[in-house]
């Protein structure tokens, strides 16, 4: 009797395990990072993120500068699963949303994009940039996976 009370308990937790597993499931955590392309020096904020592998974030990029600037890092995009890109307007309303592979973003002067990822793979990320002369005028930043 006690091995069936067993077995019926188990097969009664198997759908509250198999949801907690299901990452598709999970709210992301959102961070916020800001691109200033165009300050004086140009800069994200903060420059350092520390992120743990298997968790879902929403990475928003905010672009309060006068133009475009772009956000990057081949590595980081190699070591996440990519859920969706939405770019947001003014408001905060989403106008669209991207599938599939990222590598490089590029936000609008005063707008937002969130990058819906996933860490699979730790590592310390340190091409975080916006572009070539950027990089070297100091607009770098770090990303750790743990």
């Amino acid at each position: 009797m006690q091995r069936l009370f067993g077995l019926c308990a188990l097969l009664f937790a198997l759908p509250a395990a198999q949801a907690a597993g299901d990452l598709t499931r999970q709210e992301p955590l959102v961070i916020t990072l800001q691109v200033a392309c165009d300050a004086t020096p140009p800069r994200f904020s903060p420059d350092t993120l520390t992120l743990e592998s298997g968790r879902l974030y929403a990475l928003r990029l905010m672009n309060g500068g006068s133009k475009p600037c772009y956000f990057g890092s081949q590595a980081l995009a190699d070591a996440v699963y990519s859920r969706k890109v939405v770019a947001l307007d003014a408001t905060g309303r989403t106008v669209a949303e991207v599938y599939g592979p990222i590598r490089r973003i590029e936000v609008a002067a005063g707008h937002a994009v969130e990058w819906w990822f996933l860490p699979v793979r730790i590592g310390r990320f340190d091409d975080v940039m916006s572009t070539r002369a950027l990089a070297e005028a100091g607009m770098k930043a770090v990303i750790e996976v743990k």
